[in-house]
């Protein structure tokens, strides 16, 4: 039998690359000779994927309230391997900086836009009732979206407004008594813990501090000043910051806020989030004020900080 000149390259290659490891050659090929050959089904583990959702009543909606959270954290894990990119970049370049951005802003776009399969999915009456079996579970608990969050910025523009100039100089673990997200999970009668925080910061805790300290000098706004002051042409990646800020911190809570007014708005009073979540002072962004790049933004813009997207979301609600 005689070998084409491409087979025989790559042979030589192969050889190469195994002597150089003090590997056997022949006994890869023996490995590659009775393997089976790779099927879709098994590279992506579909059979595992599709047995995950495990519900905790008959209400058939259930599944899809699942499935869309697992969806979601898919989407942060995609976007994560893209901050891990751009954190740990050797001479990082504003090119490959914008383009790992623009594809987190695709991640988060998707999912924006793709909320309502989950709102207008789930009939309100099976909601209401399948929900009381997830206490004291709540999407407030998904690590990942916090691990977004602290690549994405200075740890000091995730602390709640009112503290962020008392605590600019502080510790990170200073800083982080005072996080925004931890006076989203309160209780709303007491201003205590809830169950759902304890919870979270339990198993959280470390891994958030440890992150906050490790990108103090190659979070996202720290290398964004270090390539301006480089004097590089960044006039691309402002604007992909400013979709990121966006995205993040307008029209992703905000997609959540829209369905917690659809679901959970009530008069006289409105039903508790699960866990307890002060959902009515948490979500809306006028109020968090959480910006991740403040001084790409006017001072008019800052004031006005996801104001407009607010109204406009309780005014479709009401005249539904």
């Amino acid at each position: 039998m005689h070998f084409s000149p491409e087979i025989e390259e790559r042979l030589a290659q192969l050889q190469e690359k195994y002597e150089a490891m003090g590997q056997d050659m022949v006994s890869y090929l023996d490995g590659l000779l009775y393997a089976d050959f790779l099927t879709y089904w098994d590279y992506i583990h579909l059979d595992t994927l599709l047995s995950l959702q495990s519900p905790k009543t008959p209400f058939p909606d259930e599944e899809i309230f699942i499935m869309y959270h697992q969806i979601t954290e898919l989407y942060f894990k995609l976007a994560l391997h893209e901050c891990k990119q751009i954190s740990s970049a050797q001479s990082l370049t504003a090119e490959f900086f914008t383009a790992r951005l623009r594809r987190i802003n695709q991640y988060f776009e998707a999912l924006t836009t793709s909320f309502g399969i989950m709102v207008d999915g789930m009939e309100k009456e099976q909601f209401l009732k399948f929900r009381m079996s997830l206490l004291p579970a709540s999407g407030f608990q998904s690590g990942q979206y916090r691990l977004i969050e602290i690549y994405a910025t200075d740890f000091i523009n995730l602390v709640a407004k009112d503290k962020r100039q008392e605590l600019a100089g502080a510790s990170v673990e200073d800083q982080f008594e005072y996080i925004y997200w931890k006076f989203g999970a309160t209780e709303l009668s007491t201003g205590k813990k809830t169950l759902t925080l304890k919870q979270f910061e339990k198993k959280y805790a470390g891994t958030f501090i440890s992150l906050a300290k490790a990108c103090a000098s190659n979070n996202f706004y720290a290398l964004y000043h270090q390539l301006k002051a480089n004097g590089l042409a960044i006039e691309e990646l402002e604007a992909e910051l400013k979709q990121l800020d966006v995205n993040v911190n307008v029209n992703w809570p905000l997609v959540h806020y829209k369905s917690a007014v659809r679901y959970l708005n009530r008069e006289p009073e409105e039903i508790r989030a699960t866990g307890g979540t002060n959902w009515q002072k948490y979500l809306p962004p006028r109020f968090q004020k959480r910006i991740f790049y403040p001084s790409i933004w006017s001072e008019q813009e800052l004031e006005n900080w996801g104001k407009a997207w607010v109204e406009k979301v309780l005014k479709e609600v009401r005249s539904s």
